[in-house]
């Protein structure tokens, strides 16, 4: 009951944050202005992911006080997370060369990854790798490149928000099936604090999450997707195929992107939820689909991995096969106006 009673203070933490967040942003004109890149049309206030930071590093903190989660994690949430959201929140009032914020996104996986203990062994198809220096290079590049392809999916009005709570909905229902119990506490209060957020963002969104935001719940989920790894190897398979519709788009159109010699950290709408919501005319039966798509097929794929019944590696292909062929039909990465 306890358990229960905190998860909706946090929710009910970031919903009145999200207010005063909301309030603030109006007072100072912190707007997000339409624009031939943008995929809405009208002026709103950004910057409200800094209530999820704010809701889910008190929570994770508390919870680290009362011996809820090891040291060792706290650290590399906390620290790790919340390097990438300062730096968020820094752009979001003004700009920071991209070299530079680059250079801190790093430097905080650095210090995630340091804290976690590295990457752990994976087993791929009945192989098992060890990790070692490359297995930590192979990990920072991989929490840089969630935190940003995080940032990049974070176009339309609550698809990101949709996209956390239910993948840490998800994995916390994992959990409880795999017998790792002990492992549900913070993806639930993340997806809590996302929650309360979710109120103001959802379609039509009154304030948009922003760098800080999107770049923390970025690095968030992929420090908690290599936690899991060091818990079972299955675990690490099973995050993977949850996040499986934000990663196949997004590193979809990178790749078409970078074949024609774009410049990809310049704002853009030609991933295949933009494109999407245009076909339809409206960001929610997008952001709708985002959710079905993840508890109607990438939830149950990540359980039967998770628990043994499938590959790893196997799964994982096979969870993300029509997620490419979506992509596709939806012009993932294509030039617009094509």
């Amino acid at each position: 009951m306890v358990e229960w009673l905190s998860i909706v203070a946090i929710a009910l933490l970031s919903l009145s944050l999200t207010a005063g967040v909301r309030r603030y942003a109006l007072s100072r004109s912190l707007m997000d202005i339409p624009n031939a890149r943008s995929s809405h049309s009208v002026p709103t206030p950004r910057g409200g992911g800094v209530s999820i930071v704010i809701a889910f590093v008190l929570a994770f903190s508390l919870l680290g006080i009362s011996g809820g989660v090891g040291r060792d994690f706290l650290l590399a949430m906390i620290g790790g997370a919340g390097l990438v959201a300062v730096i968020g929140f820094m752009d979001d009032h003004g700009h920071i060369a991209a070299r530079w914020r680059l250079l801190g996104h790093f430097v905080a996986a650095g210090w995630a990854l340091f804290w976690l203990g590295g990457m752990a062994p994976l087993d791929i198809l009945g192989w098992r790798m060890e990790s070692g220096w490359i297995g930590a290079i192979l990990a920072a590049f991989y929490l840089v490149w969630m935190l940003n392809l995080y940032n990049f999916m974070d176009g339309i009005d609550g698809i990101a928000s949709v996209e956390a709570v239910t993948v840490c909905v998800g994995a916390c229902l994992i959990y409880w099936a795999a017998g790792f119990g002990a492992l549900v506490a913070a993806p639930a209060l993340l997806a809590a604090a996302v929650a309360g957020f979710l109120y103001w963002n959802f379609p039509p969104a009154r304030i948009f999450m922003g760098d800080a935001g999107s770049g923390f719940l970025g690095i968030a989920l992929g420090v908690l997707s290599l936690q899991a790894a060091w818990a079972s190897p299955l675990l690490f398979w099973a995050w993977l195929i949850l996040l499986g519709t934000f990663v196949v788009d997004a590193t979809l159109t990178l790749l078409r992107r970078l074949s024609r010699g774009e410049k990809v950290y310049q704002a853009h709408r030609s991933h295949a939820y933009q494109f999407a919501s245009r076909d339809y005319g409206s960001h929610l039966p997008v952001t709708l689909a985002v959710a079905a798509i993840n508890i109607g097929w990438l939830l149950p794929w990540a359980l039967v991995v998770a628990l043994g019944r499938v590959d790893g590696l196997a799964g994982l292909l096979l969870a993300y096969a029509p997620l490419v062929a979506l992509a596709w039909k939806f012009k993932a990465g294509q030039a617009e106006g094509n």
